[in-house]
């Protein structure tokens, strides 16, 4: 397949590289304005599709909030009729009543209590029923609002409601309104779907006395989900706490698409459970919308289904427009492309025919380029060219010489470095075979710090590589004076992989030996050199620490200065300080460079001292192990 592909590609690149310039400065046209144009259209395309949704989004949330609004001013409605009915002192004492009443309590009840009842209705007209069930036997029944309970309390809601003891309110959703009088009568005779608030009488706590309850029917609790105008595109659904569906029957999607009833079901299911809703909905090919509003005064949620047939014709209609738009932009672009390139490229065509004489060896004459540009600054230059090409060859024949010439000196006169170590190493034999151990250790030394300096094949070596480099250099150095210099470690091993800057730390170490115990005829004996290395927040931090005559507050001032100076301080920046720094710090300094060339401004070096005492140089860097693995 590779091979194939390479193929492939060596086909197309030849077939490409034969064809005329003009026919590839017309598709490179092409591929330059189709590239953005098609970014441009994507990103259009995009946005009106996103802008399209959200309009439909925030059209059918807000009907689905008002909806709301109207559904939970007709949840007040109803308890507040069913809360002024179970409040009513003479409603208890009728539902309690074991005797039958005499005409004028009937009279004086029909005019009072239950006048106030009709009164409640009529205040509310929405309310499609207000019965009062009593657990009497013996209870005079008023059609149509006191009945026996006997008659109802087989049904369902009825047992919710008295499993809830009065404590609070039962919503219960049905899909019938069954008429109790027809029932009594015989007959069963079913309405429409309703709504009921029931709530269960006890006198006192405990003690059960009778039922009340509050019908609507849900075409005018909720009016958008059972209403008659046609609506092609949504359709709403009021779904109670047993996930039980409620919405109209003619054009409906839960009818179209089987799947769709379960779909809201369980998107709620998931929804009370962890309050997240998945608003996409896809079957047999047709794309919903599912956004829902909670109720949560009854357990219930509405729910607004959005049909996208209508919404997805506008989109495509637009793509299609777009599409056309760009194909007949890239049409246009293309002709008048053709036909400039046509004239532009035609004194090319007379230079292109014109070299092609001289290559076979034709005798040159001239070349003639009306105006100016490129193209007659390229005749120009080709009628240039050759008039000199005999030259040229010529200077390239005596370059060639020069440069044999140059290379044979380069290696007379190239210093061998395995001749030096070889020699050394015939000293260090010498040394040892006359038993002079203090040189030939001496000569060791010496010939590792020169292959560490000759080796240069990068800028990183390992911290462990530098530390043996200044060893080398201390034992080297004791050689010199007749106080030794004491090094001292203190690096946990772990840290010995980790990478720094070659010869980043031996120039810090070398400033201390030649300037830190000696100065203005002062000589201390007792010489030490601390190397520690601590970690923070993955970066590294090494400190050189030596026991020196240290520098004066004003020194250490212009030592920083010399250090963090952008240009290269002057001549008369650098002096002897007491302790015997160098105020310009050119070997600190460029270290300081170093640091922040190759691992960026935050790090680098700082210096700190005490007259008298000491002198420590605290370097920072990044945690990275020669690899290049950072250990961050």
């Amino acid at each position: 397949m590779r091979e194939r592909t390479g193929a492939l590609w060596h086909s197309f690149h030849y077939w490409w590289g034969r064809r005329s310039l003009q026919s590839r400065l017309i598709a490179a046209y092409i591929f330059i304005i189709l590239g953005p144009s098609l970014l441009v259209s994507f990103y259009s395309y995009k946005e009106i599709n996103n802008t399209y949704m959200r309009d439909s989004i925030e059209k059918n949330s807000y009907l689905l909030q008002m909806e709301r609004m109207h559904v939970l001013n007709q949840i007040e409605a109803m308890e507040r009729a069913l809360q002024m009915a179970y409040n009513d002192k003479s409603v208890r004492d009728y539902l309690i009543s074991e005797d039958d009443p005499t005409l004028g309590e009937l009279i004086d009840f029909n005019t009072t209590t239950f006048l106030n009842f009709s009164q409640i209705q009529f205040n509310n007209p929405n309310i499609e029923h207000l019965y009062l069930f009593s657990a009497s036997p013996n209870v005079y029944e008023l059609w149509p609002v006191i009945f026996r309970e006997s008659r109802v309390s087989m049904e369902p809601w009825f047992q919710q409601a008295m499993r809830l003891e009065g404590r609070r309110n039962l919503w219960s959703f049905q899909n019938t309104d069954i008429d109790l009088m027809q029932r009594f009568s015989g007959g069963a005779g079913e309405g429409q779907p309703k709504v009921s608030v029931l709530r269960e009488i006890s006198i006192p706590a405990g003690n059960h006395i009778g039922m009340v309850q509050v019908d609507m029917l849900l075409s005018k609790f909720t009016p958008k989900t059972y209403t008659s105008v046609q609506d092609n595109e949504s359709q709403m659904v009021i779904v109670d706490d047993a996930l039980n569906l409620f919405t109209r029957t003619d054009n409906s999607f839960l009818t179209t698409d089987s799947g769709l009833s379960a779909a809201i079901k369980e998107r709620l299911s998931v929804y009370r459970k962890t309050g997240e809703w998945e608003m996409d909905y896809k079957e047999n090919g047709n794309s919903y919308l599912l956004i829902q509003a909670p109720v949560e005064q009854i357990d219930a949620s509405l729910v607004t289904v959005v049909s996208m047939k209508g919404l997805m014709k506008d989109i495509s209609r637009t793509r299609n427009l777009i599409i056309g738009v760009n194909i007949g932009f890239i049409f246009l672009v293309t002709a008048i492309t053709y036909v400039l390139n046509a004239f532009i490229l035609k004194n090319l065509r007379r230079l292109t025919e014109t070299m092609k004489k001289v290559r076979r060896g034709e005798p040159y004459g001239s070349i003639k380029v009306s105006g100016g540009g490129e193209v007659g600054e390229l005749a120009h230059h080709f009628s240039k060219l050759m008039n000199t090409i005999n030259t040229l060859v010529a200077q390239a024949v005596y370059k060639q010489a020069l440069s044999k010439e140059a290379e044979l000196r380069t290696l007379h006169n190239q210093i061998d470095a395995h001749f030096l170590y070889n020699t050394l190493e015939n000293i260090k034999m010498l040394a040892e075979i006359e038993n002079q151990r203090t040189i030939s250790d001496a000569l060791t030394r010496l010939g590792g710090m020169m292959r560490y300096n000759f080796k240069w094949t990068g800028e990183y070596v390992k911290l462990r590589d530098e530390l043996r480099h200044i060893e080398n250099y201390i034992e080297v150095m004791n050689i010199r004076f007749e106080h030794t210099i004491q090094l001292e470690l203190h690096i946990d091993s772990a840290y010995l992989e980790v990478e720094v800057l070659k010869m980043s730390l031996q120039p810090i170490v070398e400033n201390s030996v030649k300037h830190a115990w000696n100065a203005d005829g002062v000589e201390l004996t007792d010489r030490i050199v601390k190397i520690e290395l601590s970690e923070a927040e993955g970066d590294i931090f090494i400190v050189l620490r030596d026991n020196g005559l240290g520098l004066t507050q004003e020194r250490l001032v212009e030592l920083h200065e010399a250090i963090y100076a952008k240009e290269e301080p002057g001549a008369d920046a650098s002096g002897i300080s007491s302790g015997g720094y160098k105020a310009g710090g050119v070997g600190l300094r460029n270290v300081h460079q170093r640091l922040q060339l190759f691992y960026g401004e935050a790090y680098g070096l700082e210096v700190q001292s005490e007259a008298g005492k000491w002198t420590a140089v605290y370097m920072s860097l990044p945690k990275v192990l020669l690899t290049g693995d950072n250990q961050r």
